[in-house]
């Protein structure tokens, strides 16, 4: 499948997703683009699965209308991603277009733990 990863994961993911022909938005030039006018540039260059961590997202768009499906991640943190590539690369296979899928990477904080 041809993935396009937004601009807000981090670029190892790129290498880490198996078969799949992964591209980043700052490669395609696409960086600074809204989602709207970053979906259409995707769905125009043929892009079948866009990756991104913006939880909003399915809120902000309607996907019914859309010919590529979206794999939001629960957080962009590498050192969580690293720990669920498989679950990613499940949902990568498994969209269709105009399907959203989450996937539960767990979620970072910030806050120190109080001991």
């Amino acid at each position: 499948m041809k993935v396009l990863l937004d601009e807000n994961l981090d670029q190892r993911l790129r290498g880490s997703l198996g078969a799949h022909e992964v591209f980043t938005a700052i490669y395609k030039g696409w960086a600074g683009l809204k989602n709207g006018h970053l979906l259409n540039a995707s769905e125009a260059d043929g892009i079948e699965v866009f990756v991104t961590g913006d939880q909003t997202l399915s809120f902000e768009q309607n996907l019914q209308v859309r010919s590529l499906a979206i794999v939001v991640l629960s957080t962009v943190e590498w050192r969580m991603l690293q720990k669920h590539l498989q679950k990613i690369i499940v949902a990568i296979h498994n969209a269709t277009p105009g399907t959203f899928q989450s996937v539960d990477c767990g979620t970072f904080s910030r806050k120190k733990r109080q001991t």
